[in-house]
């Protein structure tokens, strides 16, 4: 008699169709819609967050939830066909050699006692082939469950989809006892082949229901999201707001501070440093209004000695032929550096106004050509030390005093650090969208500008020969110079001819009436 094996359990073998284990990984095209996400606003990036973290929690909790329940159905499926089929195999008797008459009634038999769905059976023995059903060979059997079942004497399983058939096919030797602890394979092998769509269908549900319970899971995890990102975004709104206030110049601007988290901790600290930086500007701007008003008091004070001064040193300018060598050289100087004073009195008296913001303009509609030319002459220009392009009929309306101490200044800048001859260019350009431009051009002789003296040139007091310790002027006459372009509401600019030569250039608007202060 030989009968089934009667221990072990059979080894499992997995084609792939198994329950291995599930893997999850992103995907190309969230990998780009993370990308786009960081040209959101920071509201769409928490609420994506929020949703992102959501969304991995709960399909992390429905995939594992899954798996396990899907394994969980299988194996019990496997496991009741399995064993099933293994106690049919040992209750049933063969003999050997085995023969076809009466063999396919037994695998009848045994098909019909199949668990947990009904079974087809098949054997083979050597060239023999046999079956329960109609087919003696089945299509679902693989070569690899049946090199498994020639190698263990116990049995072996596998889970296969064919056409898109889920099927477990199960292997099972007969084997005859050789001795108490031997067993001999007798050649003749069953396999037991079980439709599973049944357990394929409530993995089918069971896939359904976590993707169905995940979906409501992210509606819902929105309303909790919109929440966290109003919470983090007052502050920060409130905060960009505060920003704003102070950039217009609203130094006293605080936000309110609401708890003891991150946030409140960046509300307080904005409120430190608005708190500090109110002081240091009011302590600059005390510091500022002291040092004009200064300016201010002692050029107005030094203005009636000074004119006393000045009175002094023509005459004695005008009797220095009849006094001594030595004492006329001091006459003369004492004359010029009294001079000197008195333009820097009233250059800083000037810039104190400037500064006060009480300089204004007292418009004129002049001759642009005119003027420049009333300028040369008062000075005493017109030596052929200054050559000009003026062409006529340029019309203005300009401040005549101010627009006569831009040029002043400009020619006399050009006469003393530059070379003659210089040469003053009139001409107006259309500037569109905006009005026509009246351009003022200064061009001296000498060697130019040096590049790092360009960016300082229109500082005060700035000295573009750091050897040179004093200067003819106060210092202040291209600073001067460039407040009063900009009060006309024009600009000035400072460069390099590329043969050499410097070049100032003054464009003003031609309709520059209401620029004015």
């Amino acid at each position: 008699m030989i009968t089934g094996p009667r221990r072990g359990r059979p080894r499992r073998h997995d084609d792939g169709n198994g329950d291995g284990d599930e893997r999850r990984g992103g995907t190309p095209a969230e990998e780009r819609s993370r990308s786009r996400v960081r040209a959101f606003g920071l509201r769409t990036r928490l609420l994506l967050a929020f949703l992102l973290v959501a969304a991995v929690s709960a399909g992390t909790t429905a995939a594992l939830t899954y798996r396990e329940a899907r394994n969980a159905l299988l194996e019990t499926a496997q496991d009741t066909a399995v064993t099933s089929f293994r106690d049919q195999v040992q209750q049933t008797g063969f003999s050997l050699p085995v023969r076809r008459e009466g063999l396919e009634e037994v695998l009848r038999d045994i098909a019909r006692k199949g668990k947990p769905h009904p079974w087809v059976v098949f054997a083979e023995y050597g060239s023999l082939r046999a079956s329960s059903g109609e087919n003696p060979v089945s299509t679902v059997i693989t070569p690899e469950l049946r090199r498994a079942a020639t190698a263990d004497p116990h049995g072996s399983f596998e889970r296969v989809v064919k056409d898109g058939v889920p099927y477990l096919t199960i292997a099972m030797p007969t084997v005859f006892r050789a001795s108490a602890s031997t067993v001999l394979p007798s050649g003749l092998v069953l396999y037991a082949v079980m439709r599973m769509t049944d357990e394929q269908l409530n993995v089918d549900a069971l896939l359904t229901a976590a993707r169905d319970g995940a979906l409501p899971g992210l509606v819902v995890a929105l309303i909790p999201a919109l929440l966290a990102a109003r919470s983090v975004l007052r502050p920060v709104r409130e905060l960009s707001r505060a920003a704003r206030s102070m950039g217009s110049g609203r130094l006293d601007t605080r936000i309110p501070v609401r708890g003891s988290d991150e946030l409140a901790d960046l509300a307080r600290t904005f409120n430190e440093s608005a708190a500090q930086l109110e002081r240091s500007v009011r302590e600059l701007r005390e510091a500022e209004e002291r040092a004009r008003r200064f300016a201010s008091d002692v050029s107005h004070e030094l203005r009636t000695p000074l004119a006393g001064m000045l009175a002094v040193t023509e005459v004695l300018d005008e009797d220095a032929d009849d006094l001594d060598a030595d004492t006329a050289r001091a006459v003369r100087l004492v004359s010029a550096e009294t001079g000197k004073l008195a333009v820097l009195v009233e250059d800083l008296m000037e810039i104190s106004r400037f500064d006060a913001r009480a300089a204004e303009l007292n418009t004129d509609e002049v001759d642009v050509a005119e003027a420049i030319g009333k300028t040369l002459q008062h000075r005493h220009w017109t030596d052929g030390r200054v050559r000009v392009e003026l062409p006529g009929g340029i019309r203005a309306r300009l401040d005549p005093r101010r627009f006569d101490v831009v040029v002043a200044n400009l020619v006399g800048n050009a006469l003393r650090h530059g070379g003659a001859p210089v040469m003053v260019r009139l001409r107006t350009e259309e500037r569109p969208p905006g009005p026509p431009v009246l351009v003022t051009e200064v061009v001296d002789s000498g060697p130019g500008i040096r590049p790092e003296s360009l960016p300082h040139i229109f500082d005060r007091f700035y000295k573009a020969d750091a050897a040179r310790t004093r200067s003819a002027g106060s210092g202040l006459g291209l600073a001067i110079t460039q407040e009063n372009v900009k009060l006309h509401g024009g600009t000035i600019h400072a460069g390099n001819l590329p043969g050499g030569g410097a070049v100032f250039t003054v464009e003003i608007p031609l309709q520059a009436e209401e620029a004015g202060g």
